[in-house]
């Protein structure tokens, strides 16, 4: 049985696993290498100048009323204003508490609720957000908002509503003379990073310093970095992969990291070239929109070396390796609540579909029947259940829901709700999660692994496979995937899906059913909403495989 063995933090007193610490040490270590590389603003931030900065924004909070332990709310697209806070929150003690940009309404109002921020930073153009919602909003004393073109009224209307609203600059103007920074303990609380909220109201993931610190490590020793490389992220701050994925593990390693705004397929080649990326991340199908764009003959000429893809395109990847020139391809599994259990060792080919071996040295696995909890045998799928073998490395619970908390920490290990399974070598390999899991005819089937058959086709650019009721077995499903078209590959027709799903997806899991959509349902996070297509169920206009001539129908 294997294991992954190649996690040693590069800070290995973890009284050392705070922001500050991992800041200030760099900082005096490389004060003239660049941290932070804003490649739209034109800005760059040396590593003393990130902590001079982080220092003003701790101390002019502070100067505003925060204490420790204070939530800093930050509802911002990727920015030098959005990474300055968060270090300006690490090195002051306070907590930051990023929204997703396209919460309001309700979603805001319970994000707000929950996490009961007494301040918050804000781009100008969702003032009028926090004015709607009102006094579900009052907890908030202070807005600072970030300049995009409207910040003028974005102020007029928060003062307008009784609030105390500043230029996000106020925080920039420099800390104090005498200002004084007591580091937080690793054990304290940084940051409250949301759920999706796909199966109900989303929950506030409460993350020590250790474990954001932990989190990154881990991407330190999978992607190997050091002080030569620069990382690139295009994905939101206000998601773990983008800050405790990507930015922390280049601040731990001391290396740069370049932020853009936005994730762009068409340009990922380019902006890779251009500011010498060596180390990057993709999520969910931003691998596959990479890759059905028309190859370039200079796709190879750049310096990057390795990608960490959650989840691995496995039919891609080795293709997609060879276009672009890349060394290695890594992967873990893992939660916000219970930092990344599951690693590829760098450089290794793994069994296709795999995620990874056990850090045994760090969490104690298992996968259990999810009604028993008893362990299951190797081979066999079971839920993912979690443990630290170490303290603080994983979250603190649901802030504000203890219910919720004690729930996923039944009997002393974290339940996941994801459908894994091990083989005998210690790979473990992602099912499904088991609200989406479908059962026909006796076969569990596993709607992750139909939709990455079906992606593979160059005509689809997204699915989603849910079951829906049998007109025959009571109990049972039939496999329907929902898909959006490439328009640029028009034309794609249901039978051509079933045919291409020979040799690539088990017969008995190939979709009966093919709806074609203009765009899937998804929360606020981006999360496919299956619940929301499984009650839309089979319509008119849905082929059906078993009907003829109708399964040969097009869009």
């Amino acid at each position: 049985m294997r294991y992954y063995t190649d996690l040693v933090p590069a800070f290995p007193d973890q009284d050392d696993w705070t922001l500050a610490t991992v800041l200030r040490t760099h900082a005096a270590r490389r004060p003239d290498a660049v941290l932070l590389d804003l490649p739209e603003e034109g800005l760059t931030f040396t590593y003393a100048q990130a902590l001079e900065q982080a220092e003003s924004v701790a101390d002019r909070l502070a100067e505003a009323g925060a204490r420790t332990g204070d939530r800093v709310l930050v509802m911002a697209a990727n920015s030098s204003q959005f990474l300055r806070t968060w270090l300006g929150t690490g090195v002051g003690g306070t907590v930051e508490v990023p929204i997703n940009t396209a919460y309001e309404g309700v979603f805001l109002e319970h994000q707000v609720a929950t996490s009961a921020p007494r301040f918050a930073v804000i781009d100008d153009v969702h003032a009028a957000r926090f004015a709607a919602v009102g006094d579900a909003a009052r907890v908030i004393e202070h807005f600072w908002v970030v300049d995009t073109g409207s910040r003028e009224q974005a102020l007029a209307l928060l003062r307008d509503a009784g609030w105390a609203a500043d230029a996000w600059e106020d925080l920039a103007v420099g800390a104090r003379p005498g200002a004084e920074f007591p580091t937080p303990p690793p054990h304290a609380l940084a940051s409250i990073f949301f759920t999706s909220g796909t199966t109900g109201p989303s929950k506030g993931v409460a993350m020590p310093h250790a474990q954001m610190y932990f989190f990154g490590q881990e991407v330190v020793s999978l992607q190997r970095l050091t002080p030569e490389d620069t990382y690139f992220t295009c994905t939101p701050l206000f998601h773990g992969n983008a800050q405790f994925m990507a930015a922390y593990p280049a601040l731990i390693a001391g290396a740069r990291l370049v932020c853009r705004p936005r994730f762009s397929a068409s340009r990922w080649v380019e902006q890779l070239r251009d500011s010498g990326v060596t180390a990057t991340n993709l999520i969910g199908v931003m691998m596959d929109f990479v890759w059905k764009q028309p190859p370039r003959p200079d796709d190879a000429d750049n310096v990057l070396r390795t990608v960490f893809a959650a989840p691995t395109a496995s039919s891609i990847v080795e293709g997609f390796r060879a276009r672009y020139g890349i060394e290695a391809f890594t992967e873990v599994f893992g939660l916000t609540e219970t930092s990344a259990p599951i690693l590829s060792p760098y450089g290794e080919d793994r069994p296709a579909g795999a995620a990874g071996l056990q850090a045994a040295d760090w969490f104690d696995v298992r996968l259990v029947h999810p009604e028993t909890d008893r362990e299951v045998p190797v081979g066999e799928v079971g839920e993912l259940v979690v443990r630290p073998r170490h303290p603080w490395t994983c979250s603190l619970g649901y802030f504000g829901m203890p219910e919720k908390t004690a729930e996923a920490w039944r009997n002393l290990w974290f339940h996941t709700g994801d459908a894994l399974r091990k083989d005998a070598d210690g790979w473990f390999y992602f099912v499904d999660r088991y609200k989406d899991a479908l059962r026909r005819r006796g076969e569990n089937i596993s709607s992750y692994e139909v939709e990455q058959g079906l992606l593979s086709h160059p005509g689809v650019l997204e699915v989603a496979v849910v079951g829906v009721a049998a007109d025959s077995e009571a109990g049972e499903d039939e496999v329907m995937a929902f898909v959006v078209a490439d328009p640029a590959r028009p034309g794609v027709t249901a039978a051509e899906l079933w045919d291409w799903c020979t040799g690539r997806v088990p017969a008995f899991a190939t979709p009966r059913y093919v709806r074609f959509v203009d765009a899937l349902p998804k929360t606020p996070s981006e999360k496919v909403q299956k619940a929301v297509l499984r009650a839309d169920g089979v319509t008119p206009d849905t082929h059906d495989r078993t009907a003829v001539p109708a399964a040969a129908g097009t869009r």
